[in-house]
């Protein structure tokens, strides 16, 4: 089934906002965004883990799910991206992130992601622990 580019949606209003490069912003928030929707996606997100981060299979799906974000966001480290907004040289009000995440949902009419169905207070969730 289709990828799903809530993500990406997410970091677009951040760039919007703060001019962040789109690669750089995707990296920062997109760990906190898999561990806010992977157990609606599980299978999807155990299949990349083992074939694309080539962990090794936990003993639960959950386990090996989890140990595939922290891989990626270990490659993320490695190559210099940030992993959390603080690390753009950015920290969004509360406010701002309440803003980032109206906007979000206005653009997407009202809801985004195929993953986990994202509402504006879930994208507000996600703003906020990726600070």
């Amino acid at each position: 089934h289709a990828g799903d580019f809530a993500s990406h949606l997410i970091e677009h209003e951040l760039g919007g906002m703060f001019d962040v490069t789109h690669g750089a912003g995707l990296a920062a928030i997109w760990s906190t965004w898999a561990r806010y929707v992977y157990k609606d996606c599980l299978p999807r997100f155990v299949r990349y883990a083992i074939e694309v981060m080539q962990v090794e299979p936990g003993e639960t799906d959950e386990e090996t799910a989890l140990r595939g974000i922290a891989a990626m966001e270990e490659f993320y480290k490695e190559i210099g991206m940030p992993t959390r907004i603080h690390e753009l040289g950015i920290l969004p009000t509360d406010e701002q992130c309440r803003a980032m995440a109206k906007s979000c949902m206005q653009a997407s009419g009202g809801k985004k992601g195929e993953a986990k169905v994202l509402y504006e207070e879930d994208i507000y969730n996600i703003y906020k622990a990726a600070l």
